[in-house]
């Protein structure tokens, strides 16, 4: 095409989108969805439709971050999208998964096709949300949350018009945004009507993810498949109800919620008992006795399905967890609800009644309390209860945050604003937190001066970016945070009264670990999630320890503990000597020792040589003393043979064959 005829196309492009987001558009105007995001790309985003464009990719340590962070879910997904893939194989198409964030960390596509693919930015560590490319299937989806076609001219930017892109997002049980599942063309001559048939296929293929994901997530739980037609049974569109041992509902997706008529929100915190009418031992037993058949079950209104019952997968009542809980108490609701961290201590259950009172009702929250008590945690899960939760959540760490640069984060920036100032400018925190949630996290550390630009932002509800002459309208729900006595802090004269009393519409303190009265069931439910799915058991002498000991790390530094334990921990069970010894009080040549088992004989000479050595001594030692011979020797250690010999890998211990005398 020659430089003319591109220049021209250009300039018709930008001049289209601009009398759309300028409502002097006449004739046919473009859907609803890429009006707004048209209107976001240059009113939020500040972003010029005709300049040159590099997408931004990340460097791969930091994709493999992204990546980790979805870790059993890429293992779903890679199975449906190799599934999809083969459909469309040699179509000149790519499928391509996102994070939430927009970051692709997976990608299929022709090998002919790799370079063209590339060139245009759609590779792996790329970042496509709106804000960096303006509207696009991937970042328009994140937004939207819902799937989606994003035609050729339909893109904001002019270096993208020959692209198609068709996507749909993938969502948790929680129903939590998760990723972003698109079909792309990087040179589409087709119409946008015949992207109809990539776009079912990509949202068919999105909720296969979803339904598989859930039934991973669950795999420890029991798990109610049912449809009201048998043959839609083993499909993404049959309903799921996740719920524990004693029938209550910990998660639903969104075809049960369809089929029940009942939102998931109501759904989750029923009894299945009083969902459908049959008992819980009734439901049971068809688990145990009749697995794989499909039965008839009926709901309070009259409506008839076919159902199958998975039955956990977990250790036999012998192997259960052993928590200091009495086995019948049931399971707390899940972690990332207001419930779910409130667990069983009035004081946080009083904090959750106060916050949802209030979520919907424009009054901003200050959370006080020690550091890793779990503010940010609670704060989105308020995020997430309230009629904001498909908007943006944007959390802010003012004390991470160099001096020189939180302004320019807070309120954004107009290009030339400052040396170094990208050309498209940047949109700030507050702004990309529009409509939604922000959370200003260490409150207690925002400099006086930002502290007075913050006010203003709060009694004007607009936001003037730096270099910019033009304030613009902002709409958040606000939550603070600080571990600071900011009473203290006004008094020195280091923090703004008349901003103390703005953050302060609803103040709740969230108690020290140390003083939570439901600090077992705490355990439990944040072993379960720091545990990777696996079952996990606790030693009573290991729950005792970690009951009794202070935390002055709070909830962070139980979590870390957790984490670290279940990973070092032989055949899933936590024991004295896989915990810290500012917790156990023990000393590296006690742990070694139980770590091998109280018959093993440590030399008092390796001691010195640190844990690991003392290990390796030891295992060599009793290897010898049983001739290599690996079943006795595990025996003797109260081992598995499959555990002895990891532990004969870890340390470089190769084995060895004696001869018969």
């Amino acid at each position: 095409m020659k430089r003319g005829t591109i220049l021209e196309e250009t300039t018709a492009h930008a001049a289209h989108i601009l009398s759309v987001v300028q409502g002097t558009k006449t004739g046919a105007s473009p859907e609803a969805s890429i009006a707004r995001s048209w209107i976001r790309c240059v009113n939020n985003y500040g972003l010029d439709s005709v300049h040159s464009h590099q997408t931004q990719v990340l460097e791969q340590i930091r994709l493999r971050e992204h990546q980790q962070r979805l870790d059993d879910f890429l293992e779903i997904a890679q199975i449906e999208m190799d599934s999809l893939y083969q459909r469309i194989a040699g179509s000149g198409f790519a499928v391509i998964l996102t994070d939430r964030d927009g970051v692709i960390v997976n990608w299929i596509c022709d090998a002919s096709l790799s370079r063209p693919f590339e060139q245009v930015g759609l590779w792996p560590g790329a970042i496509w949300n709106e804000e960096n490319e303006g509207t696009n299937g991937i970042g328009t989806a994140l937004i939207e949350q819902r799937a989606l076609t994003v035609h050729c001219n339909e893109h904001f930017r002019s270096r993208h018009t020959q692209l198609t892109c068709s996507a749909a997002p993938i969502f948790d049980p929680q129903k939590q945004l998760l990723a972003v599942l698109d079909i792309s063309s990087v040179s589409s001559q087709d119409s946008k009507q015949s992207q109809f048939h990539t776009l079912a296929l990509a949202a068919l293929s999105a909720r296969m993810i979803e339904h598989s994901f859930f039934l991973r997530v669950f795999r420890q739980q029991w798990v109610l498949r049912f449809h009201h037609r048998p043959e839609f049974m083993g499909q993404g569109s049959e309903g799921l109800l996740a719920f524990d041992d004693c029938g209550r509902i910990l998660a639903a997706n969104q075809s049960a919620s369809d089929q029940v008529q009942q939102p998931r929100h109501q759904i989750v915190g029923q009894r299945i008992d009083t969902l459908f009418t049959i008992d819980l031992d009734t439901l049971l037993r068809h688990a145990c006795g009749q697995p794989r058949t499909l039965w008839p079950l009926g709901d309070a209104t009259g409506h008839r399905f076919f159902t199958l019952l998975h039955e956990p997968e977990r250790q036999s009542s012998k192997g259960r967890l052993n928590l200091g809980i009495p086995e019948t108490e049931p399971l707390s609701p899940p972690m990332k609800t207001l419930e779910g961290l409130a667990g069983r201590d009035p004081l946080m259950a009083y904090n959750a009644d106060c916050a949802r009172r209030v979520m919907n009702k424009r009054v901003n929250i200050l959370l006080t309390g020690e550091t890793g008590t779990g503010k940010e945690a609670f704060t989105k899960a308020i995020h997430d209860a309230s009629a904001r939760a498909g908007k943006p959540f944007v959390a802010v760490n003012c004390a991470s945050i160099p001096e020189t640069l939180i302004e320019s984060e807070l309120f954004g920036y107009k290009y030339g604003a400052f040396t170094g100032a990208r050309q498209e400018g940047r949109r700030g925190k507050i702004l990309q937190a529009h409509g939604g949630t922000l959370f200003l996290d260490e409150i207690g550390d925002m400099p006086p001066a930002l502290q007075t630009r913050l006010l203003r932002v709060l009694e004007e509800k607009e936001v003037l970016p730096l270099g910019s002459d033009t304030p613009v309208p902002v709409d958040v729900f606000l939550i603070s945070a600080t571990h600071r006595n900011l009473q203290e802090h006004i008094t020195t004269g280091t923090f703004r009264e008349d901003l103390y009393y703005r953050l302060n519409g609803l103040e709740l303190k969230l108690p020290a670990l140390r003083e939570r009265s439901d600090r077992l069931l705490l355990i439990r439910s944040l072993l379960v999630a720091e545990s990777d799915g696996t079952l996990v058991r606790i030693a009573e002498e290991a729950l005792a320890a970690l009951n009794a000991y202070s935390w002055p790390g709070n909830i962070r530094q139980l979590r870390n503990v957790l984490r670290t334990a279940a990973a070092l921990c032989d055949d899933q069970c936590i024991r004295l000597e896989n915990l810290p010894v500012e917790i156990t009080g023990l000393t590296p040549h006690d742990s070694a020792r139980r770590t091998l088992g109280y018959g093993a004989a440590i030399p008092s000479a390796t001691v010195t040589g640190g844990l690991a050595h003392a290990e390796r001594e030891a295992l060599l030692s009793e290897l010898d003393r049983h001739s290599w011979n690996i079943t006795n020797t595990a025996a003797q250690l109260g081992f598995s043979r499959n555990t002895l010999y990891r532990k004969m890998r870890k340390h470089g211990i190769q084995p060895r064959e004696y001869p018969i005398p």
